[in-house]
């Protein structure tokens, strides 16, 4: 990983501009929707803080992860990485890092939802995830 790296917790409200500009720029990968808004955001933050990472040069966001944690299950969201950084490690790093903190609050399993389109499958296999023979159902409850 470029050594100038830095991993750190996301500070709300402060790095929601910088992050919400990276995901809305990284592609077909990660999308943006209602649950990103400011407001959204502020309520993950009073669940677990500490699941939400961002990865920095020179104190520039070029990376994050965002995981949520039930007390049975972990949900992985929004790994992205500036396109001009990728392929050095910083996304493996990140994902490193979020795993540990759910392996430190007893998580025994993790899961993570992505379109069928997405370019990160292969990253992701080379992480140990698995493809599971599963549909994934959704509802709006607002």
């Amino acid at each position: 990983m470029n050594q100038g790296v830095k991993i750190r917790p996301y500070r709300f409200p402060d790095d929601y501009e910088s992050v919400v500009a990276l995901w809305e720029n990284s592609g077909p990968g990660v999308r943006t929707g209602r649950s990103d808004t400011l407001e959204e955001i502020a309520k993950k933050q009073e669940r677990d803080p500490e699941l939400f990472l961002v990865a920095e040069i020179d104190e520039s966001i070029i990376g994050t992860v965002l995981g949520g944690f039930d007390g049975r299950r972990a949900l992985i969201y929004h790994l992205s990485v500036d396109e001009k950084f990728r392929q050095q490690g910083i996304g493996s790093t990140l994902m490193e890092n979020l795993e540990e903190l759910l392996r430190e609050k007893g998580c025994l399993r993790s899961y993570l939802l992505m379109t069928k389109d997405n370019p990160a499958i292969e990253f992701y296999r080379k992480q140990g995830w698995q493809i599971l023979d599963l549909f994934a159902m959704g509802k709006d409850l607002q």
